[in-house]
């Protein structure tokens, strides 16, 4: 398998270490984009192991090469089990999942991630289905495009930007990046403009893509399949995914409620690998800006 130019993969040998493989057995990575992290696992399996990859978008499909060890699974992560289900895999010994968006996305216009170019309002990871931005943004009512901001991307004026876009559209639909940009650059600093650009276009692009309820849905899948001493590692880049994992890790569950037997102790089906995140080294920051959010947890199911 050879990687396409598409990103650098984040915390490559942190992560893939995390996994503990032991040459055979099956194991997930439910963000393929590049291969950067699969082809690493794949080099640590032998002819017993069992490598399958997800991802939704048709670009990262392209980077895949013929590997029996290998099986990619063009869909979004959130139906792990069931595809698990499909190739009758009834437990897996380590999963992956790096949550960033690959700069790849940051760098095409026609995708419309990114603030750098103008270009449709698309932001949909699958190309194939779903609202785009643009329709958010041009059929949700105030009150839920306040929420968005408020919530997914944690703008503190989300409800004078929802009403300010609801304003806008009433003259002319919003359409491209640029028409969205006319409307929200006046509630963003100078000093912080680029900072408050990205938070409004994240919670954009998480509301596109479902992202914390396909978050949420995978990770339990993930506790489900694993086996005992069964590894699950998780890159993070904002608060939001942060605490959905931590809570995950901690206690067993998305919401982070802690169940205790009667001698007072934790009955979370993980045990933490690494009690502190791992975060790039300054090198790695240094070469790759996109790590610099970076955030590794890594557990170990019991």
């Amino acid at each position: 398998m050879q990687e396409i130019v598409y990103h650098v993969p984040v915390l490559l040998k942190e992560s893939v270490d995390g996994m503990n493989i032991g040459k055979g057995g099956n194991f997930v990575d439910v963000t393929f984009g590049g291969g950067g992290h699969s082809r690493e696992i794949l080099s640590r399996l032998d002819k017993d192991g069992h490598l399958y990859s997800f991802d939704q978008d048709a670009d990262a499909e392209k980077n895949v090469e013929a590997n029996d060890k290998f099986t990619f699974v063009r869909s979004n992560f959130r139906y792990l089990k069931n595809f698990m289900r499909y190739y009758g895999v009834e437990h897996i010994d380590g999963l992956l999942a790096d949550l960033g968006v690959s700069s790849h996305h940051f760098d095409d216009s026609d995708r419309g991630f990114s603030f750098r170019f103008d270009g449709q309002l698309d932001m949909r990871m699958n190309q194939r289905a779903g609202m785009t931005a643009a329709d958010v943004v041009n059929t949700y009512d105030e009150a839920k495009l306040a929420d968005v901001f408020y919530l997914y991307g944690e703008i503190k004026n989300s409800r004078r930007l929802a009403s300010a876009i609801v304003a806008a559209r009433k003259e002319k639909k919003i359409q491209t990046i640029e028409d969205f940009l006319n409307i929200i650059r006046p509630f963003c600093g100078k000093k912080d403009e680029k900072k408050e650009l990205a938070k409004a276009f994240q919670a954009l692009r998480i509301e596109v893509n479902h992202e914390m309820d396909a978050l949420k849905e995978m990770l339990q899948s993930a506790t489900e399949l694993l086996r005992p001493g069964g590894r699950l590692v998780v890159i993070t880049y904002h608060s939001l995914e942060d605490r959905i994992v931590k809570n995950l890790m901690k206690t067993g569950n998305v919401e982070g409620k802690e169940d205790k037997d009667f001698f007072g102790r934790s009955n979370s089906p993980y045990k933490l690998v690494n009690n502190k995140v791992i975060v790039p080294d300054a090198d790695e920051q240094e070469r790759n800006p996109r790590s610099r959010s970076a955030k590794l947890r890594i557990a170990e199911k019991i």
